[in-house]
């Protein structure tokens, strides 16, 4: 006999979506989320153990932002229409922290830059350089991706970084790259590009405040390191 569970079929304290409306949606598990996304489970396991098994799935639960429709349908209970609306609802998300990251901000710290960049280097194969070019107020005037390089290289001459500046009318500068490797430590090449730019923004008056290398998970700051 085949089944089809769905989150109505659970006992009360289960259900996820009346949880949610009693508790509020932040007292939900990831699991629980999920499954409310799935709506409905598959022959003899329900929506729940569904979503669970999902999860475990996965090395970390942050796999969960660059899973592809084709990982999706191999996980048996998920096929297209359960695929199609987990990766609609891990989109939307994206979208909604983007928004967040396009609003002026200022710069206080490494870390303001690694939370604006982690989103955006999920699943990122080659190494980006992005600039940010500050006003007065370390307010971001112009963000910019300068140089797109290859899977281990992201090296451009100074005179793209200081063009840029000098047309977004900026007085400070900070650089930072992604290492798809996912280790921070800067290479050789890293630490000579970021002298050679510290030595050319002082001479023009666009100081390098740092220069920051990410992955998903961390992050490294020249200036924090006490090389700049």
């Amino acid at each position: 006999m085949r089944m089809n569970y769905k989150i109505k079929d659970l006992p009360l304290d289960e259900r996820p979506r009346e949880k949610l409306i009693e508790k509020g949606r932040e007292s939900l598990s990831n699991e629980e989320l999920i499954a409310i996304i799935l709506r409905c489970g598959y022959r003899e396991e329900s929506v729940k153990n569904l979503a669970i098994r999902l999860v475990k799935s996965l090395n970390t639960f942050q796999d969960l932002n660059s899973i592809t429709y084709q990982d999706l349908i191999k996980i048996k209970g998920i096929k297209e229409a359960k695929a199609i609306s987990l990766l609609a609802s891990i989109e939307l998300g994206r979208r909604l922290t983007l928004i967040k990251n396009t609003q002026k901000i200022k710069i206080t710290n490494a870390k303001d830059i690694y939370e604006r960049l982690q989103i955006k280097i999920i699943g990122m194969k080659q190494e980006k350089l992005f600039a940010f070019f500050l006003n007065v107020k370390n307010e971001v005037i112009k963000e910019e991706v300068i140089f797109i390089g290859t899977q281990n290289k992201s090296i451009t001459h100074p005179r793209e970084i200081f063009n840029a500046a000098i047309k977004y009318s900026a007085v400070k500068l900070i650089l930072a790259h992604n290492h798809p490797t996912g280790d921070v430590t800067p290479s050789k090449e890293d630490i000579v590009f970021t002298k050679n730019l510290k030595k050319i923004g002082e001479i023009i008056q666009i100081p390098l405040l740092d220069h920051i290398i990410v992955s998903e998970i961390s992050f490294f700051s020249f200036f924090e390191h006490q090389l700049l």
